[in-house]
């Protein structure tokens, strides 16, 4: 076991340390990779990262009316406090699943990606963290590689390197999504199951619940 997770680690260390040049070069114009989430709104850490999909920080009223022009139909959120405090547009449909990076399973992981296969089939979705960045960063990234079949490696660039937030706060993430069964991932999230263990606690659960009759 401790030989599997060498490699994730060194991957992990590599690409964190890559970044740091590049973060303390900020006058110098970077070429952004096409396919990296690109800017919309950088007040609110707001980038668009498909037609119907978009992360950021935690939004307030004043970003209301550019959800609107995005045609915002769901906003995702990441943290406990639920978006209904600020976000006042009717027919958005409101989302909260709050979890933690140091505390992260498969489980959370599914339930995110599925709401948000979801809330595409109704229109474009925002997800959110407080900052745009470890919350939503990871969520970002197993997207990227369980739903649009990215490389790991891609995925861990995009995170660190993208211009999201401190580099300090992706450690728990990354090294969840570097050791992460994506096969197994993707075998749940098509078949509807809400883990990749037999006996997680929701498998449990569901099979206690009774049957309609």
């Amino acid at each position: 076991m401790a030989k599997k997770r060498i490699f994730p680690a060194l991957c992990l260390t590599c690409l964190m340390l890559g970044a740091q040049p590049q973060a303390q070069a900020d006058e110098r114009p970077m070429l952004r990779p096409q396919q990296w989430a690109q800017p919309v709104a950088t007040q609110y850490n707001l980038y668009q990262m498909s037609p119907t999909l978009y992360r950021s920080a935690l939004p307030d009223s004043t970003a209301q009316p550019l959800l609107e022009t995005l045609h915002i139909a769901t906003v995702i959120n990441f943290l406990p406090e639920a978006d209904s405090t600020w976000l006042k547009t009717p027919g958005v449909n409101q989302v909260q699943l709050p979890y933690r990076t140091n505390h992260v399973d498969d489980e959370d992981v599914l339930s995110a990606l599925r709401a948000i296969q979801t809330a595409q089939a109704q229109g474009p979705v925002l997800m959110h963290c407080k900052h745009g960045a470890d919350r939503t960063g990871l969520m970002s990234a197993m997207y990227r590689v369980v739903v649009q079949d990215w490389s790991k490696e891609d995925a861990l660039k995009e995170m660190t390197q993208g211009g999201f937030g401190d580099n300090s706060h992706y450690k728990d993430g990354a090294n969840y999504m570097m050791n992460a069964d994506i096969p197994k991932l993707r075998s749940a999230l098509s078949s509807g199951a809400c883990s990749t263990r037999p006996f997680a606690l929701c498998v449990v659960l569901n099979a206690l619940k009774p049957t309609k009759a």
